[in-house]
């Protein structure tokens, strides 16, 4: 389904689309150029955002080394919950909030950025942690104004988190993970080099790719921009916003590149061509999600990892129980779309296609075989779990993970077709075993 029929005007829908995008440096050894960026940005101060691991490699020697060179003070942070929480969140806000820095340079993965992001509305603009967080577990007070200017670095290939306004934080009194969002947190800068992508393991690369891959389908199948209600000004229209031509771009490209690329960069540290390409489509697929949304897959790995149990990932050096964010997300994803692709066929065969699946004779009715059939070909050729079942979920699990996942109810309304509970709950089901 071409563009312009997707986004057919309806009653009291949307008419306008909002685009929010950092300043976007991409290639190997761009790194480099984070002394130079912050400088131009008046930083003479930096509060340093990484992870206790990052913290000791090679990119934080040349994050250091180029603030150094540029004459910027700077004071490191690395005590980051991989799937940060609450509290780990405000203990960066208090660092924060103690070291008169007027700059941020963050490094690392989506955690690392989110935390960031987070910590900085909080140490500027004190109060509950709830408060920035929308219902039905917050208070959905907007974020005040600016906050610290943001350079964004990512070392993994999947979060696209550099280029979002958005920040996923676990709120450990409801046992689940929510969204902050606001134009006020997207980076000013994001520095995206894949030589970080060089020294990742097989595991992280996979559980990462898969989160870029499901970040892009995601947003082509998504609900139309026209199909959410008009705002009465532009500064209430949501980042979480539909499906619009906007994302459209940046997801086609992005499910094109994880076809040629996904397995190549699993299988092989030394493939650069698959590694850049991967952190490029990473990129891509935050562009997209950030200025549309996702829908259920991610809205349902909330569930996931929130009632995971005795359970580890290789390559991930994180105690059980732990299950990687995109590992999470793709787990459920074709359950998902069979379900949704009765609401957008055309965009499941279009996504599908992008994804290299042959699409020739496929009708409508085939749209959701047709591409969880493909992202279980990817799956098995990428040795993820199969299903939930994979990570230690029975069915007898599937009416709890719905009642925990249900609580998403921004990103479960962004699906292209209506989900009840009794939906997500079969969903789940369906997603405990593939083959």
């Amino acid at each position: 389904m071409g563009c312009c029929q997707y986004f057919t005007p309806s009653d009291g829908g949307a008419d306008s689309f909002t685009v929010e995008m950092p300043r976007l440096t991409f290639g190997r050894g761009c790194l480099s150029e984070v002394g130079e960026r912050a400088r131009s940005r008046g930083m003479a101060r930096i509060a340093i955002i990484t992870d206790v691991f990052l913290n000791a490699s090679e990119h934080l020697a040349r994050v250091r080394g180029s603030l150094d060179a540029s004459g910027l003070d700077h004071a490191t942070f690395d005590d980051i919950r991989i799937e940060p929480s609450d509290t780990s969140v405000m203990d960066a806000a208090r660092f924060l909030a103690d070291g008169d820095f007027d700059g941020l340079v963050s490094v690392g993965g989506g955690s690392v950025m989110d935390t960031a992001k987070a910590a900085m509305v909080y140490a500027r603009y004190p109060a509950s942690f709830s408060t920035y967080f929308g219902p039905p577990v917050g208070d959905g007070v907007p974020v005040p104004g600016p906050v610290l200017p943001h350079i964004a670095c990512p070392t993994t290939s999947g979060t696209g988190s550099e280029v979002t306004g958005l920040a996923v934080i676990r709120l450990m009194e409801h046992d689940t993970k929510f969204v902050i969002a606001s134009r006020f947190i997207l980076p000013d800068e994001a520095l995206v080099d894949p030589a970080c992508t060089d020294t990742l393991p097989a595991r992280v690369v996979a559980s990462t790719g898969f989160d870029l891959l499901s970040h892009a389908i995601e947003c082509y199948t998504a609900k139309a921009y026209t199909h959410w209600g008009k705002v009465s000004s532009p500064d209430a229209r949501p980042m979480i916003q539909g499906a619009n031509p906007w994302s459209d771009i940046h997801a086609r490209e992005a499910l094109r590149i994880a076809d040629a690329f996904l397995e190549r960069g699993v299988a092989d540290a030394g493939d650069r061509e698959a590694r850049d390409k991967l952190m490029w489509a990473a990129t891509l697929a935050g562009m997209a999600f950030g200025n549309c949304g996702t829908h259920l897959p991610h809205a349902f790995s909330y569930g996931v990892t929130n009632l995971m149990h005795d359970v580890v990932t290789d390559d991930y050096p994180v105690p059980s129980p732990f299950v990687p964010h995109g590992i999470s997300v793709i787990l459920t994803s074709p359950s998902v779309f069979r379900f949704t692709a009765e609401g957008a066929p055309e965009r499941h065969l279009e996504a599908a296609g992008c994804l290299g699946a042959d699409t020739r004779d496929a009708a409508n009715a085939d749209a959701g075989e047709v591409v969880s059939k493909r992202i279980i070909e990817l799956m098995r050729a990428t040795e993820i779990p199969n299903g939930l079942e994979g990570v230690g979920f029975t069915g007898g699990d599937a009416d709890a993970l719905a009642d925990s996942s249900f609580r998403q109810r921004r990103a479960i309304g962004n699906a292209p077709r209506e989900t009840t509970h009794d939906d997500t709950a079969d969903i789940f089901r369906g997603a405990m075993r593939y083959w």
